[in-house]
């Protein structure tokens, strides 16, 4: 057990009981060597304890704690504290490390823009109040900054660049109207606002008057080209078709497109006048002055030969052909169909087929007299032909042009049938077939039927036979049969007795 008792200095010191009885039993030198050793062991038992004063009522040995170990215990804890810390404030610094970048960015950005307005402002202020040369620069400068930008372009507008640009067309500088027709170009540029904001300042009478200027006239290819691409950009808005067209723009771009031929015009200008006169062409009014214009639609026929614009030339057709006026206009030029029907044999442009095939099935559904032109012109074979091996919108029209002139035929048979009888009788107007293209059930009777078919019949039925073996052909090849395979002579019978039920009518 432990006690409390005081030393010679009157202050408290805690020892042991037996300490005690001890150092009552001895005195003199003995006693005070005891109590040096008493007084050490209680020293080292407060210090291994952990220090400060205990009183304890139970007989417990004080445990003993190594002071070395509870120091690398507190260093190891104060290590991961500072650890911790310095993570957190490394996640901190990082962060404001990047709200810094952000902010900068963010600046510079502001610092662009507001350096971008300020340019468009100046340039907009030379257009509005500077002279000769300050309104070239204008003008080029705002055919450089809206060439690649849509909000510059918008911003210009808004600003009121498109009034002083158009007021540069009446200038006596042939260079500042250029400069100022390709301003308002790019000012144009995929913004329907601004190309209507263009025609409505006057900007198409304008270029109609520099064309019919004794002076400027069409003898300038510069001036025409950017003449012509602007009207080619201005079409593309709905609103202003109707302007345009009645304006007199259409006989400028037939006039440039017609030149072409004569040579000394650039291809560039070909394609963007036929760009313009398809824009155009979409309204049904503006057909009417185009094939007033003498010799345009039998100059577009003619130049279907020329792969480079064949397929803008069909565009327009295509369109032409939508109007009554149109349809008459392709079909009095002479050898219209048979150039649309060569059109149809064109396997490396699907496109122009599927457009010739279109002009083909408006024709033969709105005109009886088309409709014998074409199966004259020998029609019917090169569409069964496309209906084999076109794509996949050019077979469905070649289908329905071969049903048009299917039924025509029929009608044609019933009238000649009642007129040589005399009875009221009708023949089945849609389930006639061509006897020349009916097999027949005996094959006995085939070189017979043979020698009794027409050239054109012939070439269907072997039209059909070779579509047959090629599907053989690929059927064979997906059931990895040998490559040599040779259809069996019962399936050669079944070709040549093959009827036009299994044509896509």
């Amino acid at each position: 057990m432990l006690c409390c008792m005081t030393d010679s200095m009157g202050r408290f010191q805690e020892t042991s009981l037996g300490s005690v009885v001890l150092e009552r039993q001895h005195d003199g030198g003995r006693n005070f060597n005891l109590w040096s050793t008493c007084r050490r062991k209680i020293i080292d038992t407060m210090r291994c304890g952990g220090g400060g004063y205990r009183y304890c009522h139970t007989v417990h040995s004080p445990v003993p704690v190594i002071p070395s170990c509870r120091s690398d215990v507190s260093k190891l804890n104060n290590n991961n504290n500072n650890k911790g810390n310095n993570n957190k404030r490394s996640e901190k610094l990082s962060e404001l490390l990047r709200m810094s970048e952000m902010m900068e960015e963010e600046e510079e950005l502001v610092k662009k823009k507001v350096e971008a307005l300020e340019e468009l402002k100046r340039v907009v202020k030379w257009l509005q109040f500077g002279g000769n040369d300050d309104v070239l620069a204008g003008a080029k400068a705002v055919r450089r900054l809206a060439k690649d930008d849509a909000g510059a372009r918008m911003t210009l507008a808004l600003l009121g660049a498109i009034p002083p640009l158009i007021a540069m067309l009446d200038s006596g500088d042939l260079e500042s109207k250029i400069a100022g027709l390709y301003a308002v170009l790019n000012i144009g540029i995929g913004n329907n606002t601004n190309k209507a904001a263009v025609v409505k300042a006057g900007a198409v009478h304008k270029m109609l008057d520099l064309i019919k200027s004794p002076n400027e006239g069409s003898a300038n290819p510069d001036l025409c080209s950017a003449i012509v691409a602007n009207f080619l950009g201005l079409t593309a808005l709905d609103s202003n078709k109707p302007i345009i067209g009645s304006s007199g723009a259409v006989s400028f771009l037939v006039k440039m497109l017609m030149s072409s031929a004569k040579g000394g015009v650039d291809s560039q200008v070909v394609q963007d006048s036929l760009r313009a006169l398809y824009n155009l062409s979409l309204l049904p009014l503006n057909v009417s002055p185009m094939i007033e214009i003498d010799g345009f639609v039998p100059f577009l026929v003619a130049t279907l030969g020329d792969m480079e614009v064949s397929d803008r030339i069909l565009s327009i057709l295509s369109n032409v052909v939508t109007t009554t006026e149109g349809r008459k206009a392709v079909s009095s030029v002479r050898g219209s169909f048979q150039i649309l029907v060569d059109v149809l044999s064109w396997t490396d442009s699907p496109t122009c087929q599927e457009k010739a095939t279109y002009i083909l099935m408006v024709m033969a559904h709105k005109s009886y007299r088309d409709r014998q032109v074409m199966i004259e012109s020998g029609v019917t074979s090169t569409l069964l032909e496309l209906t084999l091996l076109g794509s996949t919108l050019a077979q469905k029209r070649a289908s329905r042009i071969l049903e048009i002139l299917r039924i025509d035929k029929g009608k044609q048979v019933s009238e000649t049938f009642v007129g040589s009888s005399g009875a009221n009788v009708s023949a089945p107007q849609c389930g006639y077939v061509d006897s020349g293209l009916v097999g027949s059930t005996d094959p006995s009777k085939d070189l017979e039927d043979d020698t009794m078919m027409s050239d054109e019949s012939k070439a269907v039925k072997h039209l059909v036979q070779q579509s047959l073996h090629s599907n053989m052909r690929r059927m064979a090849k997906r059931a990895n049969l040998p490559q040599d395979f040779v259809p069996s002579e019962h399936f050669r019978s079944l070709t040549s007795m093959s009827t036009s039920k299994s044509l896509p009518f």
